[in-house]
């Protein structure tokens, strides 16, 4: 059942896509929002605004526009910043998305120009990640160990599709100088253990960062009560645009990084020698910025705190609830990852015997019109640990209907039929 409090069929009238009809009359049911959610009215018409009437480069002009939109965006800094409990403003840093915040931090670390040792990197220091992280967790992390000569650990995955945390006084050693881990698993639904690791980084004086691209759009997100050190996630998976991420800091950390990029903004001043970099956090913010996705991303902070995230994590928990039944009634379809609504968010991975996902998804979308993900769902090492090549996801948002999961279940009963 939907939440008593949360009107489903009133949120889905704020996406216009969601009233679309596919070719041959199908209704769109969307369930791939872990890949990219859909957009409301408000995202679209705010962005179209400040395009139409307001637009202009930020942090340079004197003139009405230039002000207009420097006002803009900065706000959207301050409303992100309110939106995930930040102590200060200035630690919200716009990145393009969560790989370019993730990539930031990365190489911060065994950075010649870097004199902070808490980011010095050499052979003998570790980095620490886990076996279910997306890419994006992963290759930043195994360049840096190239570049420095450090090694890449990693906490191995349980079959239940949880942090495997047996070994967790092992693998997070005196050695470990950063630990960075997904906070919700886009693959499994997994709601990791943050506490936990990072009492045991705590002991061992090591950093932690958190992919929160999962949850930040799914619950409520606060990064002070957190208390980890860096936080990334991505606009297009909350309702807003893509082209713009966000990487979260604790200041005294940021102010001791070296710059990622260099250019202009940047700067405080320049000579041809040398340069002086501007404070937090446009020392991290070199050239103009996304300016109008910033603005739609304020946009959709806006909206999600309107409907309120413990709302939106109620109704994705009881969506969660019937989709793990109902898809438990499809004979052996086996769930990748944790079997019961318990800490894991709306992520259905799947597969079934006998039937390629490629194949499922294509029916999916060819003769009902469900749009799911089918793939390694850019985790290979984790569908690697699993034994098989791929899955199928669904994956439920504000939006999404028991109606639409009892589609998805209609439309698997039938690529059973096909391939029968």
């Amino acid at each position: 059942m939907t939440h008593s409090m949360f009107d489903v069929e009133r949120i889905r009238k704020d996406f216009p896509i969601l009233s679309r009809e596919l070719p041959g009359d199908r209704p769109l049911v969307y369930l791939d929002s872990g890949n990219s959610s859909q957009k409301p009215s408000l995202v679209i018409n705010t962005m179209r605004d400040h395009l139409e009437q307001h637009y202009s480069n930020v942090g340079r002009a004197l003139h009405v526009l230039g002000s207009e939109s420097t006002e803009a965006y900065e706000g959207a800094r301050d409303k992100v910043a309110a939106f995930v409990g930040a102590p200060d403003r200035d630690e919200v840093i716009f990145t393009k998305n969560a790989t370019e915040a993730i990539n930031l931090v990365a190489y911060a670390f065994g950075n010649p120009t870097g004199t902070d040792e808490r980011f010095r990197l050499g052979p003998g220091d570790e980095i620490l990640v886990s076996e279910m992280e997306h890419h994006s967790n992963i290759v930043p992390w195994q360049l840096l160990a190239q570049r420095t000569g450090a090694t890449l650990r990693w906490f191995p995955v349980t079959d239940e599709g949880r942090l495997d945390l047996s070994g967790l006084d092992e693998l997070l050693n005196e050695r470990t100088k950063i630990v960075s881990i997904v906070h919700q698993s886009n693959v499994l639904g997994t709601v990791n253990p943050v506490a936990e690791v990072l009492a045991r980084a705590r002991q061992t004086g090591a950093l932690m960062m958190l992919d929160a691209s999962q949850s930040v759009p799914h619950r409520a997100v606060d990064v002070a009560a957190l208390g980890v050190d860096f936080v990334a996630f991505t606009g297009h998976k909350m309702v807003g645009p893509s082209g713009i991420g966000v990487l979260w800091g604790r200041r005294e950390l940021l102010e001791a990084m070296p710059p990622f990029l260099g250019g202009g903004e940047m700067i405080e001043a320049v000579w041809m020698d040398r340069s002086t970099y501007a404070p937090v956090p446009h020392k991290f913010e070199a050239g103009t910025p996304p300016i109008v996705e910033a603005i739609g991303l304020g946009a959709a902070v806006d909206y999600l705190t309107g409907i309120g995230m413990a709302d939106v994590m109620q109704h994705e928990h009881d969506l969660t609830v019937y989709g793990l039944q109902a898809l438990g009634e499809v004979p052996g379809l086996r769930i990748i990852g944790p079997e019961t609504a318990e800490e894991r968010g709306g992520t259905l991975s799947f597969t079934i015997p006998g039937i390629h996902p490629h194949d499922v998804g294509q029916i999916l979308d060819d003769r009902f019109g469900v749009a799911v993900r089918v793939g390694h769902h850019c985790a290979r090492p984790l569908h690697l640990r699993f034994g098989i090549p791929a899955t199928t996801r669904a994956s439920f948002y504000l939006y999404n209907t028991t109606d639409e999961i009892d589609a998805l279940v209609r439309g698997l009963h039938h690529v059973q039929k096909v391939f029968g």
